[in-house]
């Protein structure tokens, strides 16, 4: 089963959810491939209750794009708990994004949202990646298994939990791993989890930066990628529904 996430970001109004129709409408007529991947898509906060009222129990799942640290409610002006994002029937949040991180949101608080995400059994997908500079000093392996150890607690049940691998470098850049590099740091990763937390379990690693329909067909031949975060090109139908064509060509 593969995973196709897109994160819309700061993007969409009500009349978006015309995008996840059209969408939705070719996971429906898709009978040959249909049962080989998995669609979800994150809209902004303001759309998760009326979009999920819409498409519940549809072939399309929706999910937050973050959450916070609190749990139920509070003093918190601006945030959304998870308790409030599974109260209107969401199963899925993206938690540790590097625009995130960039603002601020540090181990401490990951782990505080990890958390209250597993609490409230949402599904999470945990963002790691590296940034230009740490590539550079060949520091990538270091600084993922830092980020993972730092905030999955030892006794988290991975059935719930998918490791979203997105380059800080990649991001938005156009530029995406060599695919021998990628599945090197893919296999890295999927060793240091089964160490790290001791577990037969398999593990889900996506990739994230730059997937597009065009970058797909150099994903194609990864046998440890489990699927992909999409960013941009999750904004328009076509482009989602191209990636997911190109990718089953």
């Amino acid at each position: 089963m593969k995973y196709f996430i897109g994160n819309w970001k700061m993007f969409g109004i009500p009349g978006s959810i015309k995008i996840i129709e059209r969408i939705n409408n070719f996971l429906s007529k898709d009978k040959k491939n249909n049962k080989k991947y998995k669609v979800i898509i994150a809209p902004p906060f303001t759309l998760l209750s009326s979009f999920n009222r819409k498409f519940k129990n549809k072939r399309i799942s929706l999910c937050a794009q973050n959450c916070s640290q609190f749990d139920n409610f509070g003093a918190h002006t601006g945030s959304v708990s998870a308790y409030m994002i599974k109260a209107v029937g969401i199963k899925h949040v993206i938690i540790g994004h590097s625009e995130n991180r960039a603002s601020g949101e540090n181990d401490v608080i990951l782990r505080k949202k990890l958390f209250t995400a597993i609490q409230n059994n949402l599904n999470i997908i945990f963002c790691i990646g590296e940034n230009k500079t740490q590539k550079r000093n060949k520091l990538t392996l270091q600084v993922l298994k830092k980020q993972i150890k730092n905030v999955i607690m030892k006794n988290c049940n991975f059935k719930n939990i998918i490791i979203a691998y997105e380059p800080v470098w990649s991001i938005g850049t156009g530029k995406i791993p060599k695919p021998d590099e990628l599945q090197k740091t893919l296999i890295s990763i999927k060793k240091f989890l089964k160490s790290h937390f001791r577990s037969k379990n398999s593990f889900k690693i996506l990739y994230g930066g730059s997937v597009d329909y065009k970058s797909i067909h150099n994903f194609k031949l990864i046998k440890d990628l489990d699927g992909f975060l999409i960013g941009g090109a999750s904004k328009s139908s076509k482009k989602f529904i191209d990636i997911i064509k190109n990718f089953y060509k």
